[in-house]
């Protein structure tokens, strides 16, 4: 495919990591670069300014938008922005960093979506699919945004990105060769309009595929079963039930891949070394892709077994007087936060809260009955957390995250396990949710050290 920008206008929408990438790919295929922002300063500026790309800090101008021959948005930018919408009112094209990227790679692409888990099984297909010696970049979502990896991308590169919602609703021609759906229940309701399209957005990551490509589904999620079911990629499906004759599944301890008849064993339980039942299923995803790509059993074991998982993701923290400290700040939605809980049989004390994005906290109930002995509530959702748990379970207030760590300590001695699962966005206390992860670690070794 031929794409050309050179001595195009082209504006990219919004100045973090992915925007970024984007702006210094597009200035030195010779585009004439617009990078548009709301803050009024961006990180790499000099280098931006040295390639000449135009910075447009402050706002987003009008002009910018409805005078470019294409606008590129960052993931962080809604596609509804009054700025986008007049720019294809004027009929110009408006794409994803991940869609302009793709259409400059000359290798293949396995993209994992998802609403939880994303982060944790791109990182492990890359490791797998390197422990294999393939030739592998690893970003999207997490590390590199796609943009930056386009220098190194060559025929035989594989492309693990992990996609999210806010990516997939503006393809046009991104085209994985292998797409994966983890799992899907409702979140980002504060910015997609319903849980339909929120799904719709997901249900993208399969629509260019075809019959020499594939599809790999979590069987265990009917949600993923119907947004999959259109796709015209040839189905691998994987389910840690064992309901499925055709697929990867767990056999005797083992994950194995029983697709093609005789069953292989890939990875034995034994080498999975993560916190939480539920990222089981991260690895039987990553597990599924390394079959297809033809990764040896041996070297996806290896990755497994050196793997202990990503920060803010089941992080084991720290252990002081009995009690356990877990940095699940990743775990941003209700249903995330559900099952970190469910990681834990007992004595349990999550911090819970932040700025709510919808679902339904009253799924936590009959969890944390069983298994917690008390809820510490934060950040802006702390009425409806009290709300949505207070008759069923002790509801306690902290107005900072130090206050919340040290409240939820007293609590969990001497036994117990404090769980950060906010179930809530991060915006209303902190930058992002890897800036909230680090904060409740510097807390735990504050209080850990004194």
């Amino acid at each position: 495919m031929s794409f050309e920008v050179k001595d195009k206008r082209v504006t990219v929408a919004g100045a973090a990591r992915s925007g970024i990438a984007a702006a210094e790919l597009l200035a030195r295929r010779g585009a004439r670069v617009t990078l548009s922002e709301t803050r009024r300063a961006v990180p790499e500026a000099g280098v931006l300014l040295s390639l000449g790309v135009r910075l447009e800090l402050g706002g987003h101008q009008t002009e910018s938008f409805t005078e470019a021959d294409l606008v590129v948005l960052s993931p962080g930018v809604p596609p509804e922005t009054a700025v986008v919408q007049a720019a294809r009112d004027h009929g110009v094209p408006v794409i994803a960093e991940i869609e302009l990227a793709y259409r400059w790679l000359q290798g293949r692409v396995i993209a994992i979506t998802g609403t939880k888990g994303k982060s944790t099984t791109t990182a492990l297909t890359g490791r797998m699919l390197e422990a294999a010696g393939f030739k592998v970049t690893v970003g999207g979502n997490i590390g590199a945004p796609l943009s930056a990896q386009v220098s190194e991308s060559t025929p035989d590169t594989f492309h693990v990105v992990e996609a999210s919602s806010f990516q997939l609703e503006q393809i046009d021609t991104f085209h994985p060769w292998i797409a994966v759906m983890l799992n899907f229940s409702p979140d980002h309701l504060d910015r997609h309009p319903t849980v339909d399209a929120y799904g719709a957005a997901k249900a993208r990551i399969f629509e260019n595929q075809d019959g020499r490509d594939f599809a790999v589904i979590n069987a265990d999620d009917p949600a993923v079963l119907e947004l999959a079911r259109r796709g015209r990629a040839a189905a691998r499906l994987f389910a840690r039930s064992g309901a499925v004759e055709r697929g990867t599944v767990i056999e005797d301890g083992w994950i194995v891949d029983r697709y093609s008849g005789l069953p292989q064993r890939l990875i034995p339980l034994s080498a999975i070394h993560l916190l939480g039942p539920h990222l089981v299923h991260d690895v039987m995803a990553a597990a599924t892709v390394g079959a297809i790509a033809g990764a040896a059993p041996a070297a996806m074991t290896a990755a497994v077994d050196a793997f202990r998982g990503l920060e803010h993701a089941m992080e084991l923290v720290a252990e002081r007087e009995g009690v356990r400290f877990v940095n699940d700040s990743k775990a941003t939605n209700v249903e995330a936060a559900l099952r970190s809980i469910e990681s834990f049989d007992r004595d349990l004390v999550p911090i819970v809260g932040g700025k709510f994005k919808g679902g339904d906290l009253r799924l936590l109930r009959e969890p944390l009955k069983t298994r917690a002995r008390a809820v510490v509530a934060i950040g802006e959702a702390r009425p409806l957390v009290r709300e949505a748990l207070g008759d069923v379970i002790a509801v306690h207030e902290a107005n900072t995250l130090a206050d919340a760590v040290a409240r939820a300590f007293e609590l969990a001695k001497p036994s117990g396990v404090v769980l950060l699962a906010p179930a809530c966005a991060s915006f209303d206390m902190f930058r992002d949710y890897a800036d909230r992860g680090r904060r409740f670690k510097d807390e735990v070794r504050k209080l850990t050290a004194s």
